[in-house]
């Protein structure tokens, strides 16, 4: 069953930028937004297992003590990305 949505108070300029792009979609404005809304609710999937082993392997996690070093050097502003 279809449910309608309001937004109140939207500021203008973040109206006009929505109707700037859904302009460069070629889309109503009612339609960009149900598209930025199917968007942002597609991406809370639940992680799968290998998914998360493929993120240890890119990450070069061999052991808890790596995980933690690398952790603590990402909280001291040692680990650069």
């Amino acid at each position: 069953m279809a449910v309608n949505l309001s937004i109140k108070n939207a500021p203008d300029d973040v109206v006009s930028r929505l109707r700037a792009r859904a302009e460069r979609h070629h889309r109503s404005l009612q339609a960009e937004l149900l598209a930025i809304i199917e968007a942002a609710a597609g991406e809370a999937m639940p992680l799968r297992a290998a998914d998360v082993l493929a993120e240890v392997e890119r990450l070069g996690l061999r052991t808890d003590a790596d995980s933690t070093a690398i952790i603590r050097a990402d909280r001291d502003g040692g680990l650069r990305r």
